[in-house]
């Protein structure tokens, strides 16, 4: 820590950032933002990603008071220049791997750093839901919050509990009247919680990408799901349930917020599930 700094955070590139008074003037990819809000910490604002429109995706936010806080755009709309002159002393982004941040232009990404500190966290494959839970609850520390008491545990025993049948779960996003991607469980860290629970998850056929399947409807149905967690985002199409056979469907966001209470809630809604089949 230099002379003049009173607050430090190591991000997940393995760079430290800085300043020299304690920051509360956050802007935050909305993902971040709606994990700090769990900790009691309200943004400043926030931003989205390529997928999204000017107006900030409900299914990615949260709890967050979206009327409480500045949406500085998604995607191209995004400006670095209108965050500044807003007073903003640090944005927290994520990445997906290698560092990169997730949502910014490269070049706008590097005019932000060069004004103000950037922490970024990874909530790629790579890395376990416990992981990225820790990573912003310590971050989340250093601006001086702190997640209220959340039976966490409890949820998660009450999964275990009730994942003892042969309900197969599928988690898509739908593309089209056409097709629908298959998320690999392996590749999402909340899936993957899932799965360590004891839920049974339906993997896609192999081939193409790392994180989808790209199949059509019939061939989805062919797995024989009966509980199907269904991409709520904006930018996914509309889910029309009678093509799968699922007896339930839950609305999925594969931006999960990273806090104990969003990972409570999202463990409760699957056990019940689970109980209800």
């Amino acid at each position: 820590m230099t002379a003049d700094a009173i607050w430090q955070f190591a991000d997940d590139r393995g760079q430290v950032s800085t300043a020299p008074r304690w920051p509360t003037r956050v802007v935050a990819y909305i993902q971040a933002g709606a994990a700090l809000w769990d900790h009691g910490l309200l943004p400043l604002g926030v931003f989205g990603s390529f997928h999204d429109g000017d107006t900030p995706d409900r299914a990615k936010s949260g709890r967050l008071p979206l009327g409480e806080v500045t949406s500085f755009g998604a995607g191209a709309s995004f400006d670095p220049d209108r965050l500044l002159s807003a007073g903003a002393d640090l944005v927290v982004a994520v990445s997906y791997g290698g560092g990169q941040v997730y949502g910014i232009e490269p070049d706008a990404a590097k005019r932000l750093e060069e004004r103000l500190p950037v922490v970024v966290l990874d909530v790629g494959q790579d890395r376990s839901l416990d992981e990225i839970r820790g990573r912003f609850a310590a971050l989340a520390a250093s601006l001086g919050g702190a997640e209220p008491p959340v039976a966490l545990d409890a949820a998660r025993e009450r999964l275990r509990t009730v994942a003892t049948g042969d309900a197969r779960v599928l988690a898509l996003s739908p593309a089209d009247a056409d097709r629908v991607h298959l998320a690999r469980p392996e590749s999402w860290p909340d899936l993957r919680a899932l799965a360590g629970l004891g839920v049974r998850m339906v993997e896609p056929p192999a081939g193409g990408g790392a994180n989808w399947a790209t199949v059509t409807w019939q061939e989805a149905a062919s797995l024989a799901p009966r509980i199907v967690l269904a991409d709520a985002r904006a930018h996914a199409a509309a889910l029309d349930a009678t093509r799968l056979g699922a007896t339930r469907v839950i609305p999925w966001n594969p931006e999960l917020p990273a806090s104990s209470a969003a990972h409570a809630r999202f463990f409760g809604k699957v056990a019940e599930a689970l109980a209800d089949r």
